[in-house]
């Protein structure tokens, strides 16, 4: 992790990898947690292996969505790795997505109590990481770490 454009978040479940994999390759599961309450997630596409699609959508009021992600999966090793990008749209397409382009990398591994999970967001240069900063990611990505806890850990 490159201090200067990446961001992290690490957190230890009390769950096995399968069930956090599951949780991520589930498209319900993965709506129960993907954006942060109270707002609400619709999940279009989940093709979680590389070159595959991942479109999401939110609403606040669970009647009317709105696009909330449109990216691309570069890497896909089951029960260990998640990468996407939204700098590559869901159709091969390169994007400029708002509020900012990142490449998220997503780890599982062993822990004596159950999944060891990190994030690591890469952005493009340092401007582009303290925007995702001043914008909450700790808040935002750490709070949506908490709900797939929950989630993984009944």
């Amino acid at each position: 992790m490159n201090p200067e454009l990446d961001l992290g978040i690490e957190r230890v479940f009390r769950a096995p990898r399968k069930d956090v994999w599951q949780a991520w390759t589930d498209p319900d599961k993965l709506a129960q947690w993907w954006i942060p309450a109270p707002m609400r997630c619709q999940v279009q596409h989940l093709e979680v292996r590389p070159g595959g699609a991942f479109v999401t959508r939110m609403s606040e009021d669970g009647d009317t969505f709105v696009p909330h992600l449109d990216a691309c999966f570069l890497v896909a090793e089951e029960f260990e790795r998640i990468v996407f990008t939204n700098a590559i749209d869901s159709g091969w397409r390169p994007a400029n997505p708002a509020p900012v382009a990142i490449t998220a990398e997503f780890t599982f591994q062993d822990h004596p109590d159950g999944t060891d999970y990190r994030i690591v967001v890469r952005h493009g240069d340092p401007d582009a990481r303290a925007r995702h900063a001043e914008l909450g990611f700790a808040e935002g990505w750490g709070s949506v770490a908490d709900q797939l806890a929950r989630i993984v850990e009944r």
